[in-house]
């Protein structure tokens, strides 16, 4: 990887990221900005912390670490970042409409989970279908190929 800072784009709004401990992490500040109106995403940020700690007894602030991120001005400063399982908690938790579409698919992606784990044949099933629908294909001396032409000789 060349560099362990990048961005990610959101509907146009750039979020910070950053590689650390095997995985990405993302600027809380830079998700909050995408996500609501804010004039200031700090603010916004420090009030959802209390906000959720007085109504649901949940401290966001430890699904963060705080990373050095690249700001506006060019220097690097401690962020506070969150990892893909943290930034959806915490987009759990803003009340936007920009949100809802996250909301909805964090609800269906686990609604198919416990499916999933209620019949786990169903699982099976769906994975080899799939895969036996979508096998690659391609090109060789101008003749289609199949994975499973390649693969038996």
């Amino acid at each position: 990887m060349e560099s362990n800072n990048t961005l990610a784009v959101f509907e146009g709004n750039k979020i910070r990221k950053t590689w650390h401990k095997e995985e990405w992490w993302f600027s809380v500040v830079d998700i909050v900005e995408a996500l609501t109106d804010s004039e200031n995403p700090r603010n916004y940020w420090s009030m959802l912390k209390v906000r959720e700690k007085e109504s649901s007894r949940i401290e966001l602030y430890t699904l963060c670490v705080q990373l050095k991120l690249k700001s506006a001005d060019g220097k690097k400063y401690n962020t506070d970042c969150t990892n893909t399982e943290g930034a959806f908690r915490i987009i759990q938790s803003i009340p936007s409409k920009k949100a809802e579409p996250f909301k909805l698919w964090l609800a269906k992606v686990g609604y198919e989970r416990v499916q999933e784990i209620q019949d786990p044949e169903k699982t099976i099933h769906y994975y080899y279908v799939a895969f036996v629908n979508n096998i690659f294909i391609y090109l060789k001396d101008n003749k289609i190929v199949t994975l499973a032409s390649h693969v038996e000789g």
